[in-house]
């Protein structure tokens, strides 16, 4: 690894150790803010589910922090126990999220469906990348770049990728908060707290976009310098 890539790594690592640390904060602080109707993030989701017309997703609980999610695939709501059993500012604001993304998929959300398509992909580029780019970076010392630029284009993937969830993770977002506003299921006091728990979340994602492309760009520079 190059001197530069080891430094952008290192300045990324830093922003989005630091970003993390913000986000489980803010929702430590939202956590503990009950919300006035009492309502479950399972009950926020079951209902966000039915006033949307999806009867065919259910609400699981699954084991983690902040391991809630969507699946398309089994066609489940996934909430985190402290979410799925929360009575929070917090859990509203997360239940409702992941259920915006099975708003998206139940309307054929085009960016939903491109990050599906990938996922094969992903997963198998994001196994290999490393030591692609690594054995590539070796090679390329001797004068043989073409290992280097597959490990590019396999890194190339992932950035992609990144940059699809960005839309996606922001347009659920924006149909959960329009949801809680909408059906007063956050009052007007609760509602701030739950849409900055959500721009937090979304930063993370930010961030980890920004860092693949910064990481992509260098490699490329590297392969074009080494060229020249």
């Amino acid at each position: 690894m190059t001197p530069s890539i080891m430094l952008v790594s290192i300045l990324f690592m830093g922003i989005s150790m630091v970003v993390s640390m913000i986000l489980k904060s803010k929702f430590s602080k939202y956590s503990k803010i009950l919300l006035a109707n009492g309502m479950s993030g399972r009950e926020i989701a079951e209902k966000m589910l039915r006033e949307n017309g999806i009867y065919d997703v259910q609400v699981t609980s699954v084991p983690g922090f902040l391991s809630d999610h969507y699946d398309p695939t089994k066609k489940t709501v996934n909430l985190s126990p402290d979410v799925y059993e929360g009575r929070s500012i917090a859990s509203a604001a997360v239940a409702a999220h992941e259920c915006g993304h099975a708003v998206q998929h139940a309307v054929a959300y085009a960016p939903l469906q491109m990050r599906s398509r990938l996922v094969p992909a992903v997963q198998f580029s994001s196994t290999i990348v490393n030591w692609v780019l690594l054995a590539g970076l070796f090679m390329a010392a001797s004068g043989s770049y073409t290992l280097l630029l597959a490990g590019i284009i396999l890194m190339a993937v992932t950035v992609v990728f990144s940059l699809i969830t960005l839309p996606v993770e922001f347009d659920a977002s924006r149909r959960a908060l329009a949801w809680l506003n909408h059906t007063n299921v956050t009052n007007s006091s609760e509602y701030p707290g739950a849409k900055d728990a959500l721009k937090w979340a979304a930063t993370t994602y930010v961030v980890a976009a920004l860092a693949a492309v910064v990481m992509l760009l260098q490699y490329i520079a590297i392969f074009m310098g080494r060229r020249d």
